[in-house]
C-alpha cells in the first residue's frame, strides 16, 4: 500500500515566468511559494499546483510536451465570467461551451498548451 501525505499537480515549463503570470492572473492570487526562475506553488482548494523550471539537463523533455492528455479542471461559479477573464488575460477559449450531463464546460489552454477545463454545475 502506498502511503502519502499530500498530492499536487506539477507543471514543468521552459516558459516559467509566462506560465506563473498566467496562473497568477487566472487564479487571482500570487504564488504561496516562489523562487524566481525555479519554482512557484499555488495552494488551491484541495490541491497544490506547482510550476517548475526544469534543470538544463532535462529541459528538452518539457519542450512541446503540451496536450499530453492531462487537464487541470476548475469548477467555477460563473462560466461566462471565467471565459471573460481568460479572454482579458490573452488566452480565450478556442471553442464553444459544451453541455454535458453534469453541467457546462469549456476548454482553454495555458501558455504552454496544457488544457484547462472550466466547468460550471447545472
Amino acid at each position: 500500500m502506498l502511503q502519502y501525505s499530500t498530492a499536487f499537480l506539477a507543471l514543468g515549463t521552459t516558459n516559467f515566468e509566462l506560465v506563473v503570470s498566467f496562473y497568477s492572473q487566472l487564479l487571482s492570487q500570487k504564488p504561496d511559494s516562489y523562487q524566481p526562475k525555479r519554482y512557484a506553488e499555488f495552494n488551491l482548494l484541495g490541491l497544490r499546483l506547482g510550476i517548475f523550471q526544469p534543470q538544463d539537463s532535462h529541459e528538452t523533455e518539457f519542450n512541446n510536451s503540451a496536450r499530453s492528455g492531462l487537464s487541470l479542471c476548475l469548477e467555477v461559479e460563473n462560466l461566462e465570467q471565467a471565459i471573460a477573464l481568460l479572454t482579458d488575460i490573452g488566452y480565450p477559449p478556442d471553442g464553444k461551451i459544451n453541455v454535458a450531463s453534469h453541467g457546462q464546460e469549456i476548454y482553454a489552454y495555458d501558455p504552454d498548451g496544457n488544457r484547462l477545463i472550466l466547468h460550471q454545475l447545472s
